[in-house]
């Protein structure tokens, strides 16, 4: 099931030939891998790690390779945030997927809230495209 979704959100956002390597973390590795790449402290939900960068602004999205990137979910975070928002488990799992993907192709909620905007809209459609899934 998780296959057709990413194929499903992959596809609706132009990247239908393009892969990536999805990871599921605990929260001692999600805190090593935040501090190591992004010198923070603690776990967090979702990292990811793009293969290239992509520049929203210019509306250029750098997609030369074949690979779009990693991204790693946390599933001791994804427990605790499904739980707190009385969402399904799989919910939970589908959005931060989507987050993490839509950081690889250049969205980024921490640059301004007109971005942060912008990210979680595109996450609401994304999350209605998987109704149809």
């Amino acid at each position: 099931m998780i296959h057709r979704k990413l194929e499903k959100i992959l596809s609706d956002l132009g990247c239908h030939d393009r892969e990536l390597s999805v990871r599921f973390a605990d929260d001692r590795e999600m805190t090593r891998l935040n501090r190591r790449y992004l010198g923070r402290e603690g776990s967090t939900n979702v990292i990811a790690f793009p293969m290239v960068e992509a520049d929203m602004k210019a509306k250029r999205p750098l997609f030369d390779l074949p690979m779009l990137g990693d991204v790693v979910v946390c599933v001791d975070e994804a427990v605790r945030e499904a739980r707190s928002v009385g969402e399904p488990m799989e919910e939970t799992l589908d959005r931060l997927l989507i987050h993490g993907i839509l950081h690889l192709i250049g969205y980024d909620h921490e640059t301004c809230e007109h971005d942060a905007r912008k990210m979680e809209a595109e996450e609401s459609r994304l999350m209605s495209l998987l109704k149809e899934v």
